[in-house]
């Protein structure tokens, strides 16, 4: 079983945090944009060799791990809200980061503007919720994910949401979230 990807995506850190859970081997191959798009039809990491079967996309690789332990993946509503809020705060976000690499920025567009504030606004919401002790499901570890990638990024001032950094302070006294973080 290969996996496929890059060691600062958070879709990735995802993936590798589920297999560490479980202690599911894979190999793990280092891949660039130039390597996905020959790679997945995506174009994208992470992706998922498992001999003859491809899974192009990290939800169907956490699925596939979650239920090759006998687990349900995203077992009820609340979870699978905030994986899905999660995941639309890295899709915004990573879209604004790479369109600010080939040169527009926030101010190139008003829709560029739109997205910005839909990261706030998610953020915003996820701010008012009671993230005590929770358990790092895979809605947390999503967003988790997120957070520390933004803050590793540059990506958006998190000093607003005390309660989302207090939450990621939760994360990363995980040891396979730890073991996951980004370079630096």
């Amino acid at each position: 079983m290969r996996l496929f990807g890059s060691y600062t995506s958070p879709f990735v850190r995802h993936c590798r945090i589920a297999f560490a859970q479980v202690q599911l081997p894979f190999e793990f191959v280092e891949t660039d944009y130039a390597q996905s798009a020959e790679g997945s039809p995506t174009q994208r990491v992470p992706f998922l060799r498992i001999d003859d079967q491809q899974l192009s996309d990290s939800t169907s690789i956490l699925k596939f791990v979650r239920e090759a332990q006998g687990h349900t993946f995203l077992p009820d509503l609340s979870e699978c809200e905030l994986y899905c809020l999660a995941n639309t705060l890295l899709d915004t976000t990573i879209n604004l980061f790479l369109l600010e690499r080939d040169g527009l920025t926030l101010d190139a567009a008003p829709y560029l503007k739109r997205q910005f504030a839909r990261i706030l606004a998610t953020l915003g919401l996820l701010e008012q919720q009671n993230w005590d002790n929770v358990p790092l499901d895979d809605g947390v570890l999503r967003l988790c994910c997120y957070l520390d990638w933004a803050i590793f990024r540059n990506r958006v001032d998190l000093s607003p949401y005390p309660k989302l950094l207090a939450l990621l302070d939760h994360a990363k006294s995980d040891p396979d979230f730890a073991a996951t973080a980004p370079p630096q």
